[in-house]
């Protein structure tokens, strides 16, 4: 098993990178931090509280971080993911303590003991300050997988940007940069790969046939994001992009793509935006892995066959999806 620590906003697709990460028996995971983006930090914790008793995952410790971004002004997504951040479900609150420690300093007292692999699926704010005030410690940093930025693709917050990036692009730079100077890469989940992996309602139908339960709580939070995906970009379902460095994770042949050297612009109508330099013109090393290609139908198969299970609890098998390449 691979030990790792889910960076997060839960936020929807947020919690469908978490039901899939719970539901794989590689990954150990150590704690989930929270980090203000789709929702504020504090938010996001409840969420993903709410995720984990959904799976019976208690045992998972979540620890809220940063409240804000380095410098901008915060912005959240809750017109994408709902004023709850779980598509206005409205699920009743968890109760319980969350740890009692702030996220950065566990993660940096954590990376002083050992080498785990950090899945980043929200804002860098926690990790900025983190490699800022010990940048020695990515060398424990065995795998760094970041959903953010885009390469060809448009954005989805500004022309330029994706929002994880956009939201905290301050925090961005500093990571890329402070990975760029250790000789490390960032493996980078662009909107290039994830708007690949639309969960369309036939899809989710064929889930809640599969599993009842666990497809009628996937419904309730997806229901207002596919709303907003069809107001906003005319697309007959919603695109969950968290889900996809979950499985690319576990899973080097999801997706594909090319070493590169990027940086984050941080200012002006740029802001958020990964500048990759996927011609070689600053000839500097590569502090990234851009992945740019994925199988949309493959990533489903992947993912019902770790969420869903059968009436007696058994999972279900990838040759049993019989009807998914004709959804």
């Amino acid at each position: 098993m691979r030990k790792i620590i889910i960076d997060c906003d839960p936020g929807i697709d947020d919690a469908l990178a978490i039901m899939l990460a719970a539901n794989s028996p590689e990954l150990d995971i150590l704690a989930i931090t929270t980090v203000s983006g789709n929702v504020p930090s504090d938010m996001g914790a409840a969420n993903a509280r709410k995720v984990l008793k959904q799976l019976g995952r208690m045992d998972i410790p979540i620890y809220i971080g940063e409240e804000v971004p380095l410098r901008e002004e915060y912005i959240d997504a809750r017109d994408t993911h709902g004023m709850d951040g779980l598509g206005e479900s409205f699920f009743p609150e968890v109760e319980g303590e969350y740890e009692k420690k702030n996220a950065v300093d566990f993660l940096t007292e954590l990376l002083e003991r050992e080498k785990i692999s950090i899945i980043a699926l929200g804002p860098m704010t926690n990790l900025a300050k983190v490699f800022s005030r010990k940048p020695e410690l990515i060398a424990n940093v065995e795998e760094m997988v970041s959903m953010g930025g885009s390469f060809k693709s448009h954005g989805n917050c500004s022309p330029v940007a994706e929002y994880n990036y956009w939201c905290d692009p301050d925090a961005a730079a500093v990571v890329y940069d402070l990975f760029a100077k250790a000789g490390s890469k960032i493996h980078m989940i662009g909107l290039d790969v994830t708007r690949e992996i639309v969960l369309t309602p036939n899809r989710l139908e064929y889930m809640c046939r599969l599993d009842p339960e666990m497809g009628e709580f996937i419904r309730k939070i997806t229901g207002f994001y596919m709303d907003f995906h069809w107001e906003q970009e005319g697309i007959i379902g919603c695109v969950i992009n968290d889900p996809l460095a979950v499985a690319y994770f576990i899973d080097r042949s999801m997706c594909d793509g090319f070493d590169s050297f990027t940086v984050v612009a941080t200012d002006g109508v740029c802001r958020g935006q990964t500048v990759v330099d996927s011609m070689n013109f600053w000839k500097k090393e590569p502090n990234s892995r851009i992945l740019t290609e994925t199988d949309s139908e493959r990533f489903f198969a992947f993912f019902m066959e770790r969420v869903l299970r059968k009436n007696d609890g058994s999972r279900w098998k990838k040759d049993e999806f019989k009807l998914l390449h004709e959804l």
